[in-house]
């Protein structure tokens, strides 16, 4: 397959084009900054402006737009400018580009995600009876922010339609936890390896992940199957609460000491790392009911166990 993927330097893009590249397909970076990559073919592209790029999705599989500012950084009004520009302004110029491609790429799949669901802790959130966060009582504002982003995101799509030709897919991701350098999984480990790994304020808020060999499984999964259409969750069958979750990373590292970190401790750590709270105090509880009910099977569906995985490797790639 020739897979072409928008906005692919970050961590997921990297976890799918070496996936990709390593069963022999023809992988397809578009890139704002294109570098070296050793796992496929880097093409420049400003994510709005239609120009050269465009006549890669001609002939192509598949298009997987991951494009978008990191949302991992203070919400000031440059940067909400800037996240919401560069997912929406993405979204258009994939879609109209699908639009005049001859022939155009027969699956599109779009990035969003799990974080556009109400913070809960009672009922889990799938894509059938999932209650749409934004109206939470007491939700701070800067909640309110990221789900009008992931709100819009998906606008974005149905503006681009109809696509007679190509089959379209909302993939709503929770975290995707991989040992890579810079990602979720990494952060969290360090936090456990300084002791400081402990629940985060009392622990309650539901933490939705995806071991990185799931979510590749789960994107062939989408390509191959044509049946599935608008939106699935892409995120393991069990989250749980921030406190277990926590634990069983320490247990899977070796170490049972985890500090445990308050309200005011959480907002200056944000403040002096650039991010926000929200990624780890809103409780995200969404369940993958459309792959279950299609027959996608999960090789880690349980933290303790893709815990075990991850840290193992980890280990390995840092030996």
């Amino acid at each position: 397959m020739k897979i072409v993927i928008p906005g692919g330097t970050g961590q997921i893009g990297l976890i799918l084009s070496r996936a990709f590249s390593a069963t022999g397909d023809e992988v397809v970076v578009l890139s704002r900054n294109p570098t070296a990559h050793s796992a496929c073919r880097i093409v420049q592209w400003d994510g709005k402006t239609h120009c050269g790029w465009t006549k890669e999705l001609e002939n192509a599989d598949v298009v997987i737009n991951l494009a978008g500012r990191s949302v991992n950084c203070r919400y000031g009004k440059e940067n909400r400018r800037e996240i919401v520009d560069s997912r929406v302004d993405s979204v258009r110029a994939v879609g109209a580009a699908i639009q005049t491609a001859k022939p155009p790429p027969r699956v599109w799949l779009q990035a969003g995600t799990a974080t556009i669901y109400a913070h809960r802790f009672d009922e889990a959130n799938d894509e059938f009876t999932g209650v749409i966060g934004g109206n939470e009582m007491n939700a701070p504002e800067t909640w309110r922010f990221s789900i009008d982003v992931a709100k819009a995101w998906e606008a974005g799509v149905k503006e681009c339609a109809p696509l007679p030709s190509t089959r379209t897919v909302i993939m709503r991701s929770a975290m995707t936890m991989s040992p890579d350098r810079g990602g979720i999984f990494a952060h969290l480990l360090g936090l456990v390896r300084l002791r400081l790994g402990g629940r985060a304020v009392n622990g309650r808020q539901f933490v939705s992940w995806i071991h990185e060999f799931d979510f590749v499984r789960a994107v062939r999964f989408l390509i191959d199957n044509d049946d599935l259409t608008g939106v699935v969750n892409i995120c393991a069958p069990n989250p749980l609460p921030n406190s277990e979750f926590m634990r069983e990373l320490r247990r899977a590292w070796g170490i049972k000491i985890g500090l445990p970190a308050s309200s005011l401790m959480l907002e200056i750590g944000a403040f002096f790392m650039r991010t926000e709270t929200e990624l780890i105090l809103k409780s995200r509880r969404v369940v993958p009911t459309r792959l279950l009910k299609h027959g996608f099977e999960f090789r880690f569906p349980n933290w303790s166990h893709a815990a075990e995985e991850l840290c193992a490797r980890y280990r390995q790639t840092r030996a």
